[in-house]
């Protein structure tokens, strides 16, 4: 965990509209500072990118957009592609969350095609994987977790891999007010850290950091993150809070 800069994430989600976003970011960014020891990066809704990344110049804040579509232009009604979101201003981007896997038809083919383009573009992917309620009681999680890394990172190589950062987030517990156990996620965490080095190599699995994502809050951050193969947390709504999330940036302290 040493050589692991620890990353918190906030995913505002379908929350706040320009005008909050960019005074929520304004307050965070004074709440947080310019001196942190974490890495900290918010991804508000698409029509918000530009005027935050704005707000937050000068700030250790970085911005991601929520998804993104793996074409770069073209006859692609609604869709956002890389180069779109790196011309707002972002540097990082949200792949695969369970929502858009649950509500709009994400697969880990197209998390692979957008993983794919994000790379191209200089982006740095934060890549979701996660198992639902009923897969983990039919015991699946961990073939569910293999399939998703094999297959969310087809086709590239260890290098091309450097930059990315998965995050488990399990299904059952995003909203839900359930958070695993600490023995749970080490568990999860290990075997994702595993399964990269066997597909990949050892030395990008010891590089690569996975977070947790599932109801985290600042009551329960420092014990997962005493986890040795947690490396930060993907917040949902504790994200929406200035001193919730400033919070959970300042675990240790």
């Amino acid at each position: 965990m040493a050589t692991r800069t620890p990353l918190i994430a906030g995913n505002w989600k379908l929350h706040k509209d320009c005008a909050e976003s960019v005074a929520f970011a304004h307050e965070l960014k004074s709440a947080i500072g310019a001196d942190t020891d974490v890495d900290v990066m918010v991804a508000p809704t698409f029509t918000a990118l530009y005027p935050v990344c704005e707000a937050l110049k000068g700030s250790p804040i970085a911005v991601a957009a929520q998804d993104m579509f793996w074409e770069t232009k073209g006859a692609w009604t609604g869709e956002i592609s890389a180069e779109m979101i790196r011309s707002c201003g972002c540097t990082h981007v949200i792949i695969g969350h369970s929502e858009r896997r649950q509500y709009f038809g994400e697969t880990d083919e197209t998390v692979n095609a957008k993983l794919k383009s994000a790379l191209e573009a200089g982006l740095v992917p934060v890549v979701c994987i996660g198992e639902t309620d009923e897969e983990r009681k039919q015991g699946k999680t961990f073939e569910v977790l293999d399939t998703q890394v094999k297959m969310g990172l087809k086709g590239l190589s260890a290098e091309e891999l450097a930059s990315v950062v998965l995050a488990y987030e399990p299904v059952w517990a995003i909203g839900t007010g359930n958070t695993a156990t600490p023995d749970m996620v080490q568990e999860v965490h290990a075997f994702l850290r595993k399964s990269v080095a066997d597909s990949l190599q050892k030395e990008l699995a010891n590089a690569m950091r996975i977070l947790y994502g599932g109801s985290v809050k600042s009551g329960n951050i420092a014990e997962l993150m005493a986890l040795e193969d947690v490396d930060g947390a993907l917040v949902g709504g504790a994200s929406l809070d200035t001193e919730s999330f400033s919070g959970i940036v300042r675990y240790k302290r």
